[in-house]
């Protein structure tokens, strides 16, 4: 059991927790996921670790309430535990040797590319960070990206907040301003992650992404996760989740994720219920 030791809701939709799993904080490196089950009789679910602390022996997730498995975890709260918390797993983001990155985040997926920020800053790497989301109720983390970047680009879709337009835009005006860059590491919606590596193979840099399909056991058994990468078969669960984004076959991906969507929303409608009769 993994005791809940802060709850902290980030936006409508996004909820950050840091659990007590000092044997998963001793190993946690950016980029792994641990796989979590909130009760006995709960669904396995991925999360990617979104921070850690050695010494506290805590693991941040940060996670998005999108079906019932996510619902389900964020009815408990502070000094409650979840059943199993098991990682770290995957393989860590490399970092080693980089001189200037720039780390491309969308969404969500802006909790997994923080503690990517944040190492490579800690390691003395230049590092510019473009961050987009929908609008200004939706951002988070953006404390923690400024004291972890030497740039930080702020973009939404409307303009609400920082800049309006796309990363894609941003992470081009960087480049045509001379910015040349080891690598760029991008984290998001697949489209968005698709659409980065579009502009950085016009410019011939490196792009690593970060790929989250669906996951059962996270150990390579089950060939839930595969992905096509340069023509090849791989395992999102232990070939990555990082991957040479301008060799993956988006389309395929982008195709697969939506093949449990009618599952997940009937998920998420029986939860709905289940949580509606709790209430009453």
């Amino acid at each position: 059991m993994f005791k809940i030791v802060k709850k902290e809701r980030l936006n409508p939709t996004v909820t950050k927790m840091v659990i007590e799993a000092p044997f998963v904080a001793k190993k946690a490196e950016p980029g792994q996921f641990i796989i979590f089950r909130t009760h006995e009789d709960s669904e396995r679910i991925p999360l990617t670790i979104a921070d850690y602390d050695r010494e506290a022996g805590t693991v941040t997730i940060i996670y998005q309430i999108v079906g019932g498995s996510t619902m389900e975890l964020d009815t408990m709260e502070e000094g409650q535990y979840i059943q199993d918390f098991v990682g770290p797993l995957g393989v860590a983001t490399h970092t080693d040797g980089l001189k200037k990155v720039c780390v491309v985040g969308g969404g969500v997926g802006c909790a997994i590319a923080y503690p990517v920020t944040k190492k490579l800053h800690e390691l003395g790497c230049e590092v510019h960070a473009v961050v987009g989301f929908r609008n200004k109720d939706l951002v988070i983390l953006e404390e923690e990206f400024k004291a972890a970047s030497d740039k930080l680009v702020m973009m939404t879709d409307d303009g609400s907040h920082g800049e309006k337009g796309l990363v894609t835009a941003a992470l081009e005006k960087l480049i045509n301003e001379g910015n040349e860059y080891d690598e760029v590491i991008a984290i998001g919606p697949l489209v968005m992650m698709k659409f980065v590596c579009g502009v950085t193979k016009k410019y011939n840099v490196k792009t690593v992404v970060s790929m989250n399909p669906i996951m059962i056991d996270g150990t390579g058994m089950c060939g839930g996760c595969r992905l096509t990468v340069g023509g090849e078969t791989k395992f999102a669960c232990v070939d990555g989740p990082d991957f040479d984004g301008h060799l993956v076959d988006f389309d395929e991906a982008m195709k697969r994720s939506t093949m449990y969507r009618d599952f997940e929303q009937h998920a998420r409608e029986a939860s709905c219920n289940l949580l509606a009769k709790e209430v009453k």
